[in-house]
């Protein structure tokens, strides 16, 4: 399960593009949280300690307590918009939830047991068509990655979603069960053997009629 994660937060008395800039100039993030039936809140928290977050690799996918006040929010990320150039986190909207509300969320996709792939061991390489996928679960219960076992699958097997084992208490977000996760494919050097092959075999059936003749 994703960590509870914690940021400490104060309120934006004032709105508008020059208000956010002197945020920023000091360190600060402006960001909102809307949802829930609520009015939307506008705040600004420390820029180091939602870099750390983003750092961790899971934090879209953690509930993320707003110290607010003397209060504290539960919310979970939805966007973080970045500097095109710089890369800094210019603006963070914080979707309100409640302790067991049932989210969307994009969990990673982690790929084990590569040494028990004979595709693999044959030269095959590990096509990923989806690194993450979309799942509805409960608030209390968002995973941190979902693993997926590579043990005997050989060049062209192909995984799919219907394959997987999700956690309990997740369900996919509306995709098909024959969405293509991975497949593995040959190398180059493979399929020119295997062209070889091919062609050798189409050549003998050819030598046998002219012998015939």
């Amino acid at each position: 399960m994703s960590d509870q994660l914690t940021l400490s937060a104060e309120a934006r008395d004032r709105a508008g593009k020059g208000a956010s800039r002197a945020h920023r100039r000091e360190g600060r993030v402006p960001a909102v949280i809307y949802g829930n039936n609520e009015e939307p809140t506008s705040i600004h928290i420390e820029e180091k300690g939602l870099m750390k977050q983003l750092h961790t690799g899971h934090f879209m996918n953690s509930v993320v307590m707003i110290e607010l006040g003397g209060k504290k929010v539960r919310t979970l990320p939805k966007d973080v918009q970045f500097h095109p150039v710089s890369d800094r986190p210019l603006h963070v909207d914080f979707l309100r939830i409640s302790e067991h509300a049932e989210v969307t969320v994009q969990v990673p996709v982690v790929f084990v047991d590569e040494d028990q792939a004979p595709g693999i061991k044959r030269g095959g390489v590990l096509n990923v068509v989806a690194h993450d996928l979309s799942l509805v679960c409960d608030a209390a219960e968002i995973p941190d990655q979902i693993e997926i076992s590579l043990a005997g699958l050989d060049v062209g097997s192909s995984i799919h979603l219907g394959d997987i084992k999700l956690p309990k208490g997740s369900k996919a977000a509306g995709a098909d069960s024959d969405l293509t996760i991975a497949t593995i494919v040959a190398p180059s050097a493979l399929k020119s053997e295997e062209a070889e092959e091919a062609a050798a075999a189409d050549e003998v059936p050819s030598a046998q009629k002219s012998d015939a003749e």
